[in-house]
């Protein structure tokens, strides 16, 4: 049995879509694009939303509109993918790294409240693997010190904290729409979504050459060619239709996985060399499961053991951003650089079997030298 690390959906439904903007011959700025955005704020419980191509073109465009500036410090998470910090570092800004929860790996409040200096402007929260970030304690510094937060959101959309859905609490969310995601566009794709209507106006002035609504040869500010195809848009919107199930879905498999390591013993509290440490969701929190994270102290043996067994694994992520070689940080993260050394990902997706998740669980088991059922 070969058990991919994640899968992505795809159905007549979908190809129909496709196929109507196919026949259309309306590729951009078209209906599809703008009942995409209205739908997805829907969804996630916001004013207003702009699609765009990528993530990382979101997460631009969102540190522009929030007033990004050379002489900023922003505090932010290493362990992420390197686009949370990427316009950071291109705009000259300082990138004020800091370290996360050893609990659910996003990042740790009471860091964040350590390196609040006077130069410090913003706050970027990543809700990683599927679980939100405290938002609670995390909300309260920033109102404390008057700074705006940045949610990225890519690994988690429809995550809640306390019954709230993430990107409708700080002031601006990006989303990532890649094909692994928990939805996706069958290639790039991204989202902006907020609360705050001017952010939202200037985000989609600026994902279309600075244009406003009515323009064709007028820009009103520098911009950039970010728009999403109609073609994607489709896609994204038939799949964020079953956003909420797989969610559901995800978090049954989440469940199955919990059940089956504690009926072989091989969970533990601490990574050591007699088992792993499974995924925790905090109480407050509602998980998504972009990824289902196991932490072993022999990761690379387990690794390729559960290659050879047919899992798919995956190391998210190897580096740490502050070490990054284009990012050149010191920042001393201790919490980090331990997680980084015990983390991988096992399948995770909505349509596992129990079968799956039985096959996952005994070969983990018997690389720790248990007997499979």
């Amino acid at each position: 049995m070969d058990i991919p690390l994640s899968k992505m959906y795809m159905d007549d439904e979908i190809k129909r879509a496709v196929l109507e903007v196919l026949e259309s011959g309306r590729f951009v700025k078209g209906p599809n694009c703008k009942a995409f955005e209205e739908e997805f704020s829907v969804a996630m419980g916001t004013k207003g939303s702009v699609a765009v191509n990528s993530g990382t073109s979101a997460l631009m465009l969102a540190y522009k509109a929030l007033g990004l500036s050379k002489d900023d410090e922003i505090i932010l998470p290493s362990h992420t993918f390197i686009a949370t910090a990427e316009p950071v570092v291109e705009s000259g800004a300082k990138a004020v790294f800091v370290d996360i929860d050893p609990a659910n790996y996003t990042i740790d409040p009471a860091a964040i409240e350590e390196a609040v200096t006077d130069r410090t402007k913003g706050i970027v929260v990543v809700h990683l693997y599927g679980h939100p970030a405290d938002m609670d304690r995390i909300m309260a510094i920033a109102d404390e010190h008057d700074l705006w937060v940045l949610e990225d959101t890519a690994q988690a959309p429809g995550a809640k904290v306390n019954g709230r859905t993430v990107s409708t609490i700080g002031d601006i969310g990006i989303f990532s729409f890649f094909p692994a995601k928990n939805m996706t566009v069958s290639g790039d794709g991204g989202m902006v979504s907020s609360n705050d209507e001017d952010l939202i106006s200037t985000v989609r002035m600026m994902r279309d050459h600075g244009r406003g609504p009515g323009d064709k040869y007028i820009s009103r500010m520098l911009g950039y060619n970010y728009r999403l195809s109609e073609i994607h848009a489709a896609i994204g919107r038939q799949q964020l239709g079953h956003l909420p199930s797989w969610s559901e879905a995800r978090r049954k498999v989440a469940g199955w996985y919990a059940d089956a390591f504690a009926s072989r013993g091989v969970s533990s509290d601490a990574p050591d060399d007699n088992g792993i440490v499974i995924p925790k969701v905090a109480d407050w929190a509602e998980h998504v499961f972009y990824m289902y994270v196991i932490r072993s102290s022999r990761r690379d043996e387990l690794q390729a053991y559960l290659k050879e067994n047919g899992v798919s694994c995956g190391i998210h992520y190897p580096m740490p951003v502050h070490k990054q070689p284009p990012i050149g940080s010191d920042a001393d993260l201790p919490v980090t650089d331990e997680i980084v050394e015990q983390i991988l990902s096992i399948p995770m997706h909505p349509f596992m079997t129990p079968e799956e998740v039985d096959h996952v669980a005994d070969a983990i088991t018997r690389f720790y030298g248990g007997g499979a059922r």
